[in-house]
């Protein structure tokens, strides 16, 4: 049984996943309230599948990029109940577990068009505001064929990957696209497709039985960027 903690982004989510199947799922899309929600999450997955925390083989956080302070939290929740427990830490990496759920929910539309272009390219993306995004492309068998990369995105973005790909957009990343790849056929932009800790579970299933742990004591999360701090308003100036 591994507890699945998904903070990367505006939404608060965690699963409870019992050999690569959701057994209970909690989340909230309304915003930077993680602090506020996740403790409260956990304890009611657990209830709700009558589990408890001696049950766990392991805790699994979404490791990044995304928000910095989202991460922080989640990260920090996931090492404190892994000390506390004595179990092994799981790190998944954001867009790849972005990628794999877009699989398992969008499956049917993914199909329904792969006669567009030769292949299709998965690209699961995190808002890193104005146009900016963070993103990597996957296949249609889930495997990474670019690094992570923060990417600003214009009308012409993508230029020659779709001259021979059908490309998929979605995550909160993808929303702002809709507007400039409206009219473009070898795009497909998915609105309102969020971060979930549900998509994590295959991919935290496979770590736990390949036994692909990190350290706990000094994992950090995948910011990408470094983090800048914003400088104070003060109020009348």
């Amino acid at each position: 049984m591994i507890l699945c903690l998904e903070t990367s982004t505006a939404v608060c989510s965690v699963a409870l996943v019992k050999e690569g199947n959701v057994v209970a799922l909690k989340e909230s899309l309304d915003g930077q309230n993680h602090a506020e929600k996740i403790t409260i999450f956990i304890d009611e997955v657990m209830k709700e599948a009558n589990v408890s925390y001696r049950d766990l083989d392991a805790v699994a956080v979404s490791k990044g990029p995304g928000s910095y302070t989202g991460l922080r939290i989640g990260v920090s929740t996931a090492k404190g109940l892994c000390y506390a427990m004595e179990k092994p830490l799981i790190a998944i990496d954001t867009l790849a577990a972005m990628a794999c759920g877009f699989v398992e929910s969008q499956k049917s539309k993914v199909e329904s068009q792969k006669s567009v272009s030769e292949s299709n390219i998965l690209c699961p993306m995190i808002d890193a505001r104005r146009m900016e995004v963070y993103s990597a492309f996957f296949n249609e068998n889930l495997e990474r064929t670019t690094e992570t990369e923060a990417l600003i995105i214009d009308e012409n973005s993508f230029m020659e990957l779709k001259q021979k790909h059908h490309l998929y957009l979605f995550g909160d990343g993808a929303d702002k696209l809709l507007s400039l790849f409206e009219n473009d056929e070898n795009i497909t932009v998915i609105e309102k497709f969020h971060c979930s800790a549900a998509y994590m579970a295959t991919l935290a299933d496979k770590s736990l039985k390949e036994k692909d742990f990190v350290d706990t004591a000094y994992f950090e999360p995948f910011y990408l960027k470094d983090f800048v701090p914003g400088i104070p308003k003060v109020k009348g100036l």
